[in-house]
């Protein structure tokens, strides 16, 4: 889902600082909330640090490729969120991002709060959408395919809309980019239908596991 540099570019960026600024203010919220509502300080540091590994394991580590306008990774941001909860996954999306650009690719840099933009905004998309779609006394690891696959299915297809808008918004409606925005969406769709697979599995595994701190509390129980 990365956007390379180039694609958005000079004045137009100004518009990607906005979106970059509220992206880590939702962040920031999230955090908040889990210090107050899913275990204090202490386990927003650890599950966030969990969530920068994995993420970072996701972005350097698994296999990735580039596909017409982007990249297409398995990026795991629902199973993040159902495991740790949304203020870590949203963390650890946020730093696993800005670690990659400064160990591996800091040409990523001045897209930082493009990218950062397209990974969070479709978070907390999911996390308003869990909050209204799965009851109260619904533990996540009692979740079954559907429901996991509607919330894998608004993610990636987030990350899908706020690449196809960063492309369009920086090199407009031409052939070749609207050809190359195709491409990278058909290749995405692959990753809407493993992902929930994947989601179901950690969360199975999850159910036969003892209540841990590095959890959200919603994982083995009710809100």
């Amino acid at each position: 889902m990365h956007i390379e540099p180039g694609v958005v570019d000079g004045a137009k960026m100004a518009l990607s600082y906005a979106t970059g600024a509220a992206s880590l203010a939702i962040a920031g919220k999230l955090a908040y909330d889990t210090i107050r509502d899913d275990g204090g300080a202490a386990a927003l540091l650890l599950r966030s640090a969990v969530a920068t590994v994995a993420v970072f394991i996701f972005f350097e580590v698994l296999p990735h490729f580039a596909v017409g306008i982007s990249e297409v990774h398995l990026i795991f941001g629902t199973t993040i969120l159902l495991i740790l909860g949304a203020g870590p996954a949203a963390i650890g999306l946020v730093a696993g991002l800005a670690l990659q650009g400064l160990l591996f690719a800091p040409s990523d840099l001045p897209m930082f709060s493009v990218n950062v933009t397209t990974l969070i905004m479709p978070l907390w998309a999911i996390h308003e959408l869990s909050r209204r779609m799965i009851p109260d006394g619904t533990a996540y690891v009692d979740l079954k395919y559907l429901d996991v696959l509607k919330l894998s299915a608004l993610y990636q297809g987030g990350i899908i809309a706020w690449v196809a808008f960063w492309a369009l918004y920086g090199q407009g409606f031409g052939a070749e980019n609207l050809a190359a925005i195709t491409s990278f969406g058909a290749a995405y769709m692959l990753v809407i239908v493993l992902e929930p697979l994947a989601d179901l599995a950690v969360l199975w595994a999850a159910k036969h596991l003892p209540r841990t701190s590095w959890t959200t509390h919603r994982l083995h129980g009710a809100a």
